[in-house]
């Protein structure tokens, strides 16, 4: 095993690689520099030509409870990491720097993960909040424990949805109304009902189930595998994907904007006086 203080490299079984964020201390919040260290992990499987599978899983009994809204020096992370994208403006003024940042670690990791030429299996517990689904959804197939719940209380905080927006072909377009607009959680067994997930299993045998669906999978040849990923992601782009993300990612930008404008900071300072908002500010 080898490991960095954020997310650790595993290979559990042979062409099988398991990727696992590790924060538990703060419900694996993704910081910046979390994002990176994930997104070079994620390289390493993708270029190892002895890896068919990826799986991503989280230490502790949470998977992610979104973005660390306490990472206060992104923009500083932000220039000590070579970028993956060639989006810059990372310190203008304006709207500029905040759509720059999010084009590049949230956006654009996002759709780099879901375009890695390999199965990728999230591999799931716990709460699964906002920015945790924009790791969980680019993934091909998602296993989850009985107890996962999945949110986006993105609405919540004045902003239109998680910056990766495939809520309309993950629960379906009125389900996913109504997540945005409650907040409210979708369960591990009606995400399975809804197709969003594959598998319900037991807290203690997430771990092994998923390994052994990763372990059969792996055995299939590589290079077909490779195509048949591209072939369903190709199908689900040409139903609009592509530009249904494009607008809500300008829009959400709209919300930060008006935001700031209001609030002088990117989302509605209401949400941190609500009970979510004040125990996520003190994890």
């Amino acid at each position: 095993m080898s490991e960095s203080d954020l997310v650790l490299y595993e290979t559990p079984a042979p062409k099988v690689a398991r990727i696992v964020l590790n924060r538990p201390e703060a419900r694996n919040a993704q910081s910046i520099q979390l994002l990176y260290d994930l997104n070079a992990q994620f390289d390493r499987a993708a270029q190892d030509d002895g890896i068919s599978v990826i799986v991503l899983a989280a230490n502790g009994p949470h998977f992610s409870s979104g973005h660390d809204l306490r990472d206060m020096e992104a923009y500083q992370t932000l220039e000590t990491n070579d970028t993956v994208g060639t989006w810059c403006g990372f310190g203008c003024a304006g709207a500029e720097s905040q759509m720059a940042l999010e084009k590049e670690v949230y956006l654009g990791f996002s759709e780099r993960w879901r375009n890695i030429p390999k199965p990728t299996i999230a591999e799931v517990q716990g709460k699964v909040i906002a920015g945790g689904l924009m790791l969980v959804w680019p993934c091909d197939l998602i296993v989850a424990s009985d107890d996962a719940v999945f949110v986006d209380n993105t609405v919540s905080m004045g902003v239109c949805g998680a910056e990766f927006f495939n809520h309309p072909w993950e629960v379906g377009v009125r389900r996913a109304k109504e997540m945005l607009f409650t907040s409210d959680a979708v369960t591990a067994e009606e995400a399975k009902v809804r197709g969003m997930v594959n598998h319900v299993v037991p807290a203690d045998q997430l771990a092994s189930f998923t390994l052994d669906l990763a372990t059969r999978i792996a055995e299939k040849p590589l290079f077909a595998l490779k195509l048949a990923k591209e072939a369903v992601n190709s199908a689900q782009d040409n139903q609009g994907r592509v530009n249904a993300m494009q607008t809500s990612f300008a829009l959400h930008q709209l919300c930060h904007s008006h935001n700031q404008r209001l609030f002088d900071m990117p989302i509605d300072p209401g949400f941190l006086e609500t009970s979510y908002g004040q125990a996520l500010a003190k994890s």
